[in-house]
C-alpha cells in the first residue's frame, strides 16, 4: 500500500511538472527544446500521410457502398468481430424484379422477352459490381485501415511518450538552471559560519538537478531514436499503399471493361429482335425505326482487354478485297471521328478526332465495324469511333 502511494505520489509530481512545464512554453515563460529539421520533416510527412490515407479510405468506402446506413452497420459488425451479412447488390435487385415481372407479363412477349433478356445483363453487371466491391476491400481499403489501426497507432504512441520525454527534459533544465543561479547568489554573500548549511544544501541541490537533467537527457535521445526509426518507416508504408492502389485500379478496369463488354453483348442481342420495339398495329402513333447495330452512334471506344466470342461474319470480312469494294448506291454515310484510331493491320483505316469521312456497309459485315472512305483511302473502321450523321 505505501509503495502504491508512493508512486501515485510520484506519478502526481511528474504530470505537475510537466503540466506548469508546457504553460509556461505556451505562455513564453520557459525555453523548449527544438528538434532537428529532418525529424520535424519526418513528422510533417507522417501527418500529411494519416490524413490524406484517412480521407482516401473514407471516401473509396463511399464510392463501394454509397448508402451511410449500411456503412455504419457494416462498421459495427467488424468492431464486434462478426460476420457481415450477406447482401444483393442494386444491378442483382433489378435483375430479380425484371425477372418477375417478365413472369408476370409473359415470357414469350416482345416485351417480357426483353426484361429476361435485360435482367440478365443486370444480374451479371451485378455480380461484377460484387467481385470489384470484394477486391478493393481486401486489396485497397484493409491495407489502408491496417495502417491507421496498426502503425499510426504505434507512431501516435511513441510520439506521445517523446513529447514527455521532452517535458521532463526541459524542466530537469529549468530546475537547473534555477539551483545554480540560488547557488550563485548565495556564494556572492559573505562566508558567515550560519550560512555553511545553506551554501551545502544549495550546492546539493544543484548536483541532484545534474543528475536529473542526465537521466531526462538519456531517456529523450532514446525515446527520439525509436520515434525517428518509426517515422522513417512512412517511406515503406507508401510504398506498399502505391502496390494496393495499382491493385486497385486494375480490379476497377476490369469491372467496368466487364461492364461494358456485358452491354455490348446486351445491345447487339436487342439489336437482332426489331419486333421487340414495335407498337401495336392498332396504334395511332407510327412505330418508332428500328435500330441496328451498325447504325448506333457510341460515344465511348472499344475496350480492347476483354476477349470476345468469335464472329462468324469475321469469316466474310476476310475474304473481302477492300480494293474490289464499291460503296453502294444508296446507304452511303458521313461520319465524324470521335477519337483518334490506329489501324490495325492494312485492311483498317487510321482515323484522326473530328474528321469526316464517308462510311456503309456490306453484306455479311461484322456490324461493329463498317466500310470508311476518305479520299481515295478505304478501310474498315471500328462503329465505337464514329458519330453517324444524317
Amino acid at each position: 500500500m505505501d509503495f502504491n502511494m508512493k508512486k501515485l505520489a510520484s506519478d502526481a509530481g511528474v504530470f505537475f511538472s510537466r503540466a506548469v512545464q508546457f504553460t509556461e512554453e505556451k505562455l513564453g515563460q520557459a525555453e523548449k527544446t527544438e528538434l532537428d529539421a529532418h525529424f520535424e520533416n519526418l513528422l510533417a510527412k507522417a501527418d500529411c500521410t494519416k490524413n490524406w490515407t484517412e480521407k482516401i479510405l473514407h471516401q473509396t468506402e463511399v464510392l463501394l457502398q454509397p448508402n451511410p446506413s449500411v456503412r455504419v452497420e457494416e462498421f459495427l459488425y467488424e468492431k464486434l468481430d462478426r460476420k457481415v451479412p450477406s447482401r444483393v447488390t442494386n444491378g442483382e435487385l433489378l435483375a430479380q424484379y425484371m425477372v418477375e415481372a417478365a413472369n408476370d407479363f409473359g415470357p414469350g412477349t416482345p416485351y417480357g422477352k426483353t426484361l429476361l433478356k435485360v435482367g440478365e445483363t443486370q444480374k451479371r453487371l451485378g455480380g461484377a459490381e460484387r467481385d470489384f466491391m470484394h477486391s478493393a476491400s481486401i486489396n485497397f481499403l484493409n491495407p489502408l485501415r491496417s495502417f491507421l489501426e496498426g502503425d499510426w497507432r504505434t507512431i501516435s504512441k511513441e510520439r506521445r511518450i517523446l513529447e514527455n520525454r521532452r517535458l521532463d527534459l526541459d524542466a530537469c533544465k529549468a530546475r537547473l538552471k534555477k539551483a545554480k543561479a540560488a547557488e550563485a547568489k548565495a556564494s556572492a554573500v559573505p562566508d558567515f559560519q550560519e550560512t555553511r548549511p545553506r551554501n551545502y544544501i544549495l550546492s546539493a541541490s544543484a548536483s541532484a538537478a545534474e543528475h536529473e537533467l542526465r537521466v531526462a537527457q538519456t531517456d529523450f535521445d532514446r525515446q527520439a531514436e525509436v520515434t525517428r526509426l518509426l517515422l522513417e518507416g512512412i517511406s515503406s508504408t507508401h510504398v506498399n499503399h502505391l502496390r494496393c492502389l495499382h491493385e486497385f485500379v486494375e480490379s476497377q478496369t476490369t469491372y467496368y471493361a466487364q461492364g461494358y463488354q456485358y452491354m455490348l453483348d446486351l445491345q447487339k442481342q436487342l439489336g437482332r429482335f426489331p419486333g421487340t420495339f414495335v407498337g401495336n398495329a392498332g396504334s395511332t402513333s407510327p412505330p418508332p425505326a428500328t435500330t441496328s447495330p451498325t447504325t448506333v452512334a457510341a460515344t465511348i471506344p472499344v475496350v480492347p482487354t476483354v476477349g470476345r466470342a468469335p464472329n462468324p461474319a469475321t469469316a466474310v470480312e476476310g475474304a473481302l478485297n477492300l480494293n474490289d469494294v464499291k460503296p453502294p448506291a444508296s446507304g452511303t454515310r458521313k461520319a465524324r471521328v470521335l477519337y483518334d484510331y490506329e489501324a490495325a493491320d492494312s485492311r483498317e483505316l487510321a482515323l484522326l478526332a473530328d474528321e469526316m469521312i464517308t462510311v456503309y456497309s456490306l453484306p455479311g459485315m461484322d456490324p461493329d465495324w463498317l466500310i470508311g472512305e476518305r479520299g481515295n483511302q478505304k478501310g474498315k473502321v471500328p462503329v465505337t469511333y464514329l458519330e453517324l450523321l444524317s
